[in-house]
C-alpha cells in the first residue's frame, strides 16, 4: 500500500517489510563504523544526525523516500570519502535504493 505527502511517495509497511529490516541494519551498521572512526571528520555531526534521522523514520512506521534519500546524500557527502566507511556506506545506499524513487 502506498500513502502520498506533499509530492514524495511515503512507505507504508509492517515490521516485517524486508525493505525496513535491511536499512535498519545498514544504517546500525554504518552509525557503530562512524563511531569506531576515530580520525577527524568535519562533517562528522551530520552525518550522525542523518542516521538518527533515518532511524527515527523508520520506527515513525512511514518514511517518505524523498527524505531517506536526502539523508542518504548528507550522510554520503559527509562520509563518502573516507574509505574505510565505504562498504557500510555502500549498504545503506542500497538499501535506501529497495524503496523506489520518490514521485515528483
Amino acid at each position: 500500500m502506498r500513502k502520498e505527502a506533499v509530492g514524495h511517495r511515503a512507505v507504508v509497511h509492517g515490521q516485517d517489510d524486508p525493505r525496513v529490516i535491511a536499512l535498519r541494519r545498514a544504517v546500525s551498521r554504518l552509525h557503530r563504523e562512524l563511531a569506531g572512526y576515530r580520525a577527524q571528520l568535519a562533517d562528522r555531526q551530520i552525518a550522525e544526525e542523518e542516521l538518527a534521522a533515518m532511524e527515527a523514520a523508520l520506527r515513525a512506521g512511514a518514511p517518505e523516500v524523498g527524505r531517506l534519500r536526502h539523508s542518504l546524500l548528507l550522510i554520503a557527502g559527509a562520509v563518502g570519502s573516507v574509505s574505510a566507511l565505504a562498504e557500510a556506506l555502500a549498504e545503506v545506499c542500497k538499501a535506501v535504493e529497495l524503496f523506489g524513487a520518490p514521485t515528483p
